[in-house]
């Protein structure tokens, strides 16, 4: 292990975080709250930190895969440790815990929340809060490969370990480049959406948030009923369908661009993720219409927008989903686990892994009447290799069972099962609200200093997908490593 290179790209990658505050201190400062002082003693103390981290020698600059896992691993656990400092020294949540938790919450798009009373918290602690979304939706590290001129060799093995999905591609040959195109589709597409927010009647400061939040797939509002604070329709389905494209893989978009609109309409994963949000969309309309909602375009609005919260991660809501039937409330909660398309700022287990996993299966059956037929397992023409379908299916098991664990230590507390379960799916998926005492009308306070940590743990092993964690400390498997 290089522990010069480790040392130094984190001391970047904190003195990044200092500067990413600025905008917040200026945010404080313009409506002249309690939080300026709190930002400028953050700012300060992160960089002093950063700078000396930055300063250690390192050997050579190479990074390889271990350098690769320890500096993506303990990056978001420094980045939600530090970044959890501007709760703590304003007051707005003294327990570092919390502040812990609010912050791994925010930096993995989860958009759990300890807060009661959010539309009292000062104007540039929120603005942190939405801003942490955004930066994380990417990546903390993607964002300081995009930035920092000294992150170049070994860049991959960064983008390699915090990028979703079992399969990670450069968009273009230099991975710097490509880190720069998706910032750049990123934020024209968080710019677009504050523009028609803002059309649609929303403030500046609420419109700038929400676009955070959205588009970045966390959830996190400055308002206490979430999008259900605005009474208007054009709002509620502007926000949908953004969710709906942040839920995409964004190097679509980039081939979009570049005129291959033929690759992006046969994309399998695409369809397969269009095709179960209408689905699911057109059940639980009828589910609603059926036992509690009179006019159809009310049902299809509410169950539209909620079916987008729920599979892109992010966490919204408009109405009070948890006192919807056990039907609709039964999809959404196995939404959570699907989540949106790798490449994403989305959460969960991936739809091109359940795509790969439903032609593993579909291979299995015909393989039961012709067993010595070699099927090959296809996705958008192409065969996926051994190695690959056995990484898939391994993250499915490994996820079903942390979720199983972790549910039965989370039901120590007490809490009924749905409350439990449905904690531990949404801090794994980086979902947001689950149900029971964690509905969208609640938050997680109601949880143990040990609970609340735990969750924090589940959201970044869910953001980094499992491996990237779980591998960092099994160092026995390094000495083969090329």
């Amino acid at each position: 292990m290089n522990y010069g290179i480790v040392f130094k790209i984190l001391g970047k990658i904190l003195n990044l975080e200092a500067l990413l505050m600025i905008p917040s201190l200026l945010v404080a400062v313009y409506y002249g709250e309690s939080d300026v002082i709190a930002f400028i003693k953050c700012i300060i103390f992160i960089g002093i930190i950063g700078y000396a981290m930055s300063k250690v020698k390192s050997k050579n600059k190479k990074i390889n895969g271990k350098e690769g896992l320890a500096i993506v691993t303990f990056g978001w656990i420094l980045a939600s440790f530090f970044g959890s400092l501007p709760y703590v020294v304003s007051g707005v949540i003294p327990s570092l815990v919390d502040a812990f938790f609010e912050t791994v919450s925010g930096f993995t798009t989860t958009g759990s929340t300890i807060l009661s009373d959010i539309e009292i918290v000062p104007k540039g602690i929120l603005f942190w809060r939405s801003f942490t979304i955004w930066i994380g939706g990417m990546g903390i590290l993607v964002f300081g490969v995009a930035v920092l001129p000294s992150i170049g060799v070994g860049g991959f093995q960064i983008f390699k370990a915090e990028s979703p999905g079992p399969i990670k591609d450069r968009i273009v040959p230099k991975i710097k480049e490509t880190a720069k195109i998706l910032y750049t589709t990123y934020s024209i597409i968080t710019v677009i959406l504050m523009i028609l927010l803002i059309l649609g009647g929303m403030s500046f400061y609420d419109a700038v948030n929400h676009a955070f939040s959205t588009i970045g797939t966390g959830g996190f509002s400055t308002k206490n009923l979430s999008i259900g604070t605005y009474n208007s329709s054009y709002i509620h389905m502007i926000i949908a369908i953004f969710m709906l494209l942040s839920g995409v893989n964004f190097s679509l978009y980039y081939a979009l661009y570049k005129g291959k609109w033929r690759e992006v309409i046969k994309n399998s994963e695409l369809k397969f993720y269009l095709g179960l949000i209408f689905i699911s969309v057109v059940l639980i309309s009828i589910n609603l219409l059926f036992t509690s909602y009179d006019k159809i375009s009310i049902a299809l609005r509410d169950a539209f927008f909620q079916t987008n919260a729920i599979i892109t991660t992010t966490g919204f809501s408009t109405v009070d989903f948890d006192k919807w039937p056990t039907f609709s409330k039964s999809i959404l909660f196995l939404l959570m686990f699907v989540g949106g398309c790798a490449g994403s700022t989305a959460g969960g287990i991936k739809n091109i892994r359940i795509v790969a996993l439903l032609k593993l299966v579909k291979r299995q059956i015909v393989k039961t009447f012709h067993p010595r037929a070699m099927i090959p397992v296809k996705i958008d023409g192409r065969s996926i290799s051994s190695d690959t379908t056995a990484a898939i299916t391994s993250f499915f098991v490994l996820y079903i069972g942390i979720f199983v664990v972790g549910t039965i230590i989370i039901s120590f507390e007490g809490f009924d099962f749905l409350s439990s379960a449905s904690a531990v799916a949404t801090a794994l998926g980086n979902v947001g609200p689950g149900f029971g005492v964690i509905g969208p009308m609640f938050n997680f306070s109601v949880f143990s200093d040990f609970s609340t940590l735990l969750l924090a743990i589940l959201m970044l092993l869910g953001r980094l997908e499992l491996f990237t964690i779980i591998a960092l400390f099994a160092p026995t498997k390094w000495k083969n490593e090329v």
